[in-house]
This record gives C-alpha cells, sequence and structure tokens, in this order.
C-alpha cells in the first residue's frame, strides 16, 4: 500500500506562486516516474508536468517556463513550483507516481508496478 499525501495548494492572485509537494509513504522498493496532473470542472484530466527517476522532465505547453517540477528521492517527494499563475491554471491538482514492488510466491519473485493517484489539492488563481 502506498499513500500519496499532497500539500501547498490554496487561492492566491494571478501573478502569484505557489508550492506543491506530494511524499509518497508505504511499501515499495522504488519510485519511477512522478507527476502532476490537473483537472478544471467540465474538463478532462491533463498531464501538467513530470518527471522521471533520473531527472528527466516533461511540461504540457501551457506551463512552459512557468512551472517547475523537482524531486528528492531521498524523501520520496515530488515538488512542483507554480509561478506567474493564471486564471486558466485553476483546478485540481492530483499527484501521481508510478512504484515498483516485489511479489515473493513458491514460483519465485515477480517485480512489480503500480500506479497511485493522489487525493488533490484544490488551486485557485483569482484575477
Amino acid at each position: 500500500q502506498v499513500q500519496l499525501v499532497e500539500s501547498g495548494g490554496g487561492l492566491v492572485q494571478a501573478g502569484g506562486s505557489l508550492r506543491l509537494s506530494c511524499a509518497a509513504s508505504g511499501i515499495f522498493l522504488s519510485i519511477d516516474a512522478m507527476g502532476w496532473y490537473r483537472q478544471a470542472p467540465g474538463k478532462q484530466r491533463e498531464l501538467v508536468a513530470s518527471i522521471t527517476s533520473g531527472g528527466t522532465t516533461n511540461y504540457a505547453d501551457s506551463v512552459k517556463g512557468r512551472f517547475t517540477i523537482s524531486r528528492d528521492n531521498a524523501k520520496d517527494t515530488v515538488y512542483l513550483q507554480m509561478n506567474s499563475l493564471k486564471p486558466e491554471d485553476t483546478a485540481v491538482y492530483y499527484c501521481n507516481a508510478d512504484t515498483v514492488t516485489e511479489h515473493t510466491a513458491f514460483i519465485g519473485v515477480t517485480t512489480l508496478r503500480y500506479n497511485y493517484w493522489g487525493q488533490g489539492t484544490q488551486v485557485t488563481v483569482s484575477s
């Protein structure tokens, strides 16, 4: 079982900044890719940014140059620094992580990969 605990959401004026954090806890061997998604009312959930275990990042075009994703592997934590926020950034932001674990059975040990979602944190940008 893995839990993703998010923090840092809130209300901010346009042009302001917020930093989201997501800490993973539970039983797993390692975490591969981690990312942030967001979903606005009436819209599809979309990828905002992702980062691999090696530090390779990917961003949605709408946030390039404004958002920065980073991670602390020692703390199993991913961050999203959001600068120059716009009203259209308003959404529920979800943390996502791919974990690696193992299952031991008579046949041997099987490496398993699971995907987890956080509960989401509300980010509201006012004009």
